[in-house]
C-alpha cells in the first residue's frame, strides 16, 4: 500500500502565499526584576499548552530569538531582554498519498526545492481537492529519493507559502525543520522578494505607485475577498506596482508584495479599478474597458480562450539561502498562454479602432 503523509494545512482550496497564516510570531519582554532562568522552562511557563520537548525543538530548530539571536535551550533569560518565538499554528491533519506526477522544479538542493508552479495546479488538499496537488506530486518525488521519509521527518514539507490555484509561477519549499524556520521568519519579516507580472483591465494611471489596504474575506461572500482601506477588518497590506506596458484598454504591471495575503494583488488591483484579466473572482471575466463593437468582442473573447485564468505569474522569488545565509534570486520565464495574450494585446494596441485583428 502507499505510503500516507500527513500536511498541516488549512483546508480551504483557494488560499494564496502569506506565511503570515501559517506562522504567528509572540514577543516577550521580561521585566527589569527578572532573575536569571533557563529559556526552556521560562517560555514553558509564559505560554499556554507549551511543552518542554515542544519549546526544545522550537529552540533547536531556530525558532526562538532573544535579542535578535538564536539560543541554546540552557540559555539564561535576564533581565530586559525580547524573545521572539515563532510557532506554528494549529492546523487540521489532511493525509495525503503520494502520486507521480510531473513537477517542473527550477532549483534543488539540500535545504530548499523550488518548482515553477503551472496555472491550474491546486497547491496543497483541501476541501473538494484531496489528490492531485502539488504536494501529492512533492510527496511522491521525495519518496523516490529516500524511501524512510514519513511526516516525522519531512514534517507539513516545508510549505511555508502559497499561491492561487491558477496563478502560475516560483514556490520555494523548504526539506528540513531549520530551513522551514528560516524561510517562515523571512516571509513573516517580510523581507522576501516577490515580484509578479499581471495584465489587468484599463489604463492605469500613474506609472507606479504604492496600495495600501487591509484585506480580509468579504462580508457576506466568504470565498472572496476584499480591500478595506479604512478599519482594522482584516490584515494590513501592501503592494507596490509598476507599468510595464500600455495597451489601451488593458495594461501590463508588476506588483511586488510588502505583504503576502489572501488573493492580495487580485484584490489591490481590483481595489485600484484594475481588476486581473480574466480573473472570475473579481469581475476581470468580462469586458471592464472597451467598445461596443462586436470585432472587439470577439478579439477579448479570444484572448479569454487563449489565457483561460487570471493573468498572474510570480516571476521573480527571492530570500536568504537557509543554508548558505548569502541572498539568491530565481527569475522565471511568463508562461505561454499570458505570453500569447499579452502579443495579441501588443499588436491590437498598434491597430486603429475599426482594424482589429480576427
Amino acid at each position: 500500500m502507499p505510503t500516507k503523509f500527513t500536511l498541516m494545512m488549512d483546508d480551504d482550496k483557494d488560499l494564496q502565499e502569506s506565511s503570515e497564516e501559517l506562522y504567528e510570531r509572540q514577543t516577550i519582554v521580561t521585566n527589569k526584576g527578572q532573575e536569571p532562568y533557563r529559556i526552556d522552562k521560562f517560555l514553558m511557563n509564559r505560554i499556554e499548552g507549551a511543552t518542554r520537548n515542544k519549546v526544545q525543538q522550537a529552540i533547536e530548530a531556530g525558532r526562538v530569538l532573544v535579542d535578535g539571536k538564536q539560543v541554546k535551550s540552557n540559555f539564561k533569560v535576564k533581565a530586559n531582554m525580547e524573545i521572539v518565538v515563532y510557532s506554528d499554528r494549529e492546523h487540521i491533519g489532511e493525509e495525503i498519498i503520494p502520486e507521480e506526477m510531473p513537477l517542473n522544479i527550477f532549483h534543488e538542493d539540500e535545504d530548499i526545492i523550488i518548482i515553477n508552479k503551472p496555472a491550474g495546479l491546486v497547491v496543497h488538499p483541501g476541501s473538494g481537492n484531496r489528490s492531485g496537488t502539488l504536494i501529492n506530486g512533492v510527496a511522491w518525488y521525495l519518496q523516490q529519493q529516500n524511501k524512510a521519509i514519513s511526516e516525522e521527518t519531512l514534517p507539513r514539507f516545508g510549505l511555508v507559502h502559497r499561491i492561487d490555484k491558477n496563478t502560475s509561477g516560483l514556490m520555494v519549499l523548504a526539506k528540513t525543520s531549520k530551513a522551514v524556520s528560516s524561510l517562515a521568519k523571512q516571509f513573516f519579516d517580510h523581507t522576501v522578494h516577490r515580484r509578479y507580472i499581471a495584465l489587468v483591465w484599463g489604463d492605469v494611471q500613474e506609472d507606479e505607485g504604492t496600495i495600501i489596504a487591509h484585506v480580509g474575506r468579504h462580508q457576506r461572500f466568504r470565498k472572496l475577498f476584499e480591500a478595506y482601506p479604512e478599519g482594522e477588518y482584516g490584515k494590513d497590506a501592501i503592494t507596490h506596482y509598476k507599468v510595464l506596458e500600455r495597451f489601451g484598454y488593458v495594461t501590463l504591471v508588476e506588483c511586488r508584495l510588502e505583504t503576502g495575503r489572501t488573493h492580495q494583488i487580485r484584490v489591490h488591483m481590483k481595489h485600484l479599478g484594475h481588476p486581473l484579466f480574466n480573473d472570475d473572482f473579481y469581475g476581470g471575466d468580462k469586458i471592464v474597458k472597451g467598445t461596443v463593437f462586436s470585432k472587439y468582442k470577439q478579439f477579448v473573447d479570444n484572448c479569454f480562450e487563449i489565457c483561460p485564468r487570471h493573468a498572474l505569474h510570480a516571476k521573480e522569488l527571492g530570500f536568504v539561502h537557509p543554508g548558505t545565509k548569502e541572498f539568491i534570486l530565481f527569475n522565471s520565464e511568463i508562461p505561454q498562454d499570458m505570453e500569447r495574450v499579452i502579443e495579441k494585446w501588443r499588436g491590437y494596441a498598434k491597430v486603429k479602432p475599426g482594424n482589429l485583428p480576427e
